[in-house]
């Protein structure tokens, strides 16, 4: 965890800020991912509590379950950011947190703000782009506790067309490189990654969907996509949380 930033953390909720070229969630190739450094994180933190307070005496009188077993830890994984693109998610510490926050995701009451860089430069200084698509990511919710039956049943939805829509503006432009500020409304499956690439201005390093040659972008294992803002309310309360980072630094010699 070490080389993880952790931007909020309550009893319910913890944001961090996922580094490019690392997964959301394990996969079969048996990589570490942000769930298994965060739950790893959590296990630690509460063993640290637990041997803080047998110190101190409180041990025998310690009725939670979380003291008992300071190795027996909750994480819910409510959604995911591409393996290639950087930025902040949110994980539930609790089933509460993971029950609010997913109904929001659900619900799309959840705001968040992307920055890409793209090739050239679009037509529009602003527009919304709105369009059909057959892929959706039903990874996109929380699916840690669901049966088998739910996540067929997802599957098969996933292969319905669905609408995809995102908002985005110019924020500034050279010869080759565009930096765009994106505000998605929908979650489809790597969504910005296709509309970019179908509006003729792809991602810079996103070679899945582009085959324009961006020789400039060296690094093969990510792309100029990055989330930098998320807005949500918190699980207790109706607090809005508003969390925000800075821009990957080597953007800035492409922009």
């Amino acid at each position: 965890m070490s080389n993880v930033k952790i931007i909020y953390e309550d009893n319910h909720i913890i944001a961090v800020v996922k580094p490019a070229s690392v997964l959301s969630q394990g996969d079969q190739t048996g990589e570490v991912s942000m769930y298994d450094i965060v739950k790893d994180y959590i296990k630690e933190t509460k063993a640290q509590k637990f041997q803080r307070n047998f110190v101190l005496g409180r041990a025998p009188n310690l009725g939670a379950m979380e003291y008992k077993k300071p190795g027996n830890v909750f994480l819910g994984l409510v959604h995911r950011l591409d393996k290639p693109v950087s930025g902040i998610m949110l994980f539930a510490k609790t089933s509460k947190g993971a029950a609010r926050l997913s109904e929001q995701f659900r619900n799309h009451k959840i705001q968040k703000t992307y920055y890409a860089i793209v090739a050239g430069k679009p037509k529009e200084q602003r527009a919304t782009l709105k369009e059909k698509v057959q892929k959706i990511s039903f990874f996109a919710e929380a699916f840690t506790e669901k049966s088998d039956e739910d996540l067929l049943k997802e599957i098969k939805e996933a292969t319905k067309t669905r609408t995809a829509e995102l908002s985005y503006e110019v924020v500034k432009s050279n010869e080759k490189y565009s930096l765009l500020k994106i505000l998605p409304k929908t979650g489809r499956f790597h969504q910005i990654r296709v509309q970019m690439t179908q509006m003729g201005h792809p991602i810079l390093g996103d070679k899945k969907y582009s085959k324009a040659k961006m020789r400039e972008w060296k690094n093969n294992n990510s792309i100029a996509l990055c989330a930098t803002g998320i807005t949500f309310k918190s699980a207790t309360g109706n607090k809005t949380i508003n969390l925000k980072i800075d821009l990957p630094k080597e953007w800035d010699k492409f922009i």
